[in-house]
């Protein structure tokens, strides 16, 4: 049988080398240089690469928040980004959240609050509220609905992470 667009017959050899790149990734203030393919995501060159495994694989299309990280301040879902896409930009993850090694502010208050159930969630909910109020659009609660709106928790603490979230902007 001849290969279509070719005319030839497969070779049965080994199948081709796929494509790779070598990138310097800054994550939690740390630079480390990787290798990848082409086409791995930031949240497979985290969990995978670099044994950061707080973002969570959920979707895998973007469509949860579970995976969401701060890049330069703002918030990805890391499973959308390359991870060759992110070189010379700043990447923060839940593991890098508190410098120091203390609990961010946000942090405590969701433990507070019991803004978690299974906690499958967690990691992404925090870095989504703490991007948000660092964006300042935390100003009502309508704001902190539609502003947490890609970040999904199964278990239906939204209440909770809500009322997390009111405490640390100030409001109590």
């Amino acid at each position: 049988m001849q290969h279509a667009q070719t005319g030839s017959r497969p070779t049965g050899g080994s199948p081709p080398a796929l494509p790779s790149v070598d990138i310097t990734l800054e994550v939690n203030g740390t630079l480390h240089a990787l290798r990848v393919d082409t086409r791995v995501t930031l949240l497979d060159a985290l969990r995978d690469h670099l044994g950061l495994t707080g973002a969570k694989k959920g979707c895998d299309q973007g469509a949860c928040g579970a995976c969401t990280v701060a890049i330069d301040g703002r918030r990805v879902v890391s499973c959308l980004a390359l991870a060759a896409q992110c070189e010379g930009r700043e990447i923060t993850t839940i593991e890098g959240l508190s410098a120091g090694g203390g609990t961010h502010p946000v942090q405590a208050a969701f433990a507070r609050h019991d803004a978690f159930q299974c906690g499958y969630c967690t990691p992404g909910q925090i870095m989504s509220a703490v991007c948000l109020l660092a964006e300042g659009r935390a100003d009502t609660e309508e704001d902190i609905r539609e502003f947490m709106s890609g970040n999904l928790c199964r278990c239906g603490a939204y209440p909770n992470i809500r009322a997390a979230i009111r405490e640390v902007r100030g409001e109590r």
